[in-house]
């Protein structure tokens, strides 16, 4: 029962694959696909030759040293935990900024203020006012 059921859970997540022949990649998709929990991934490894690798925004070197997995980081090595403990964070924040639903809901934020008794609308966007307020305001041009 134990056996179908992990069958079934692992089934569900996807799997790295590794490139034949390549020992870091071979390596980096044992880790990937035993990690113990898989949510806390949210930043995928992507490979783009023999030791580079795409993480998120960041382009980074990947060696195997006695059997361990090390990230060059500045001019020294990290291990991927410490690697993926440092910088996710870092790089989630790069995705959220960079999302277009998220971007354009805060450059139609719009808002509302009371002066006086007019109530007035405003966008972050710079020197934007609403159609409604654009109507009430005098042109500094003569008609």
């Amino acid at each position: 029962m134990l056996k179908t059921y992990i069958i079934d859970l692992k089934s569900r997540i996807a799997v790295y694959i590794p490139v034949k022949g390549d020992t870091i990649d071979k390596k980096m998709a044992e880790y990937i696909n035993n990690y113990p929990d898989r949510q806390k991934l949210k930043i995928m490894f992507m490979r783009e030759s023999e030791g580079v690798y795409q993480f998120g925004t960041k382009r980074i070197g990947v060696k195997v040293a006695k059997d361990k997995i090390e990230i060059r980081v500045g001019g020294g090595f990290l291990s991927i935990d410490e690697f993926l403990d440092q910088y996710t964070p870092a790089e989630l924040e790069k995705l959220e900024r960079k999302d277009p639903i998220k971007r354009t809901a805060e450059r139609l934020a719009v808002q509302k203020t009371l002066v006086g008794k007019e109530q007035r609308e405003s966008s972050p966007i710079a020197g934007t006012t609403s159609p409604r307020r654009q109507q009430t305001a005098k042109s500094p041009f003569k008609k």
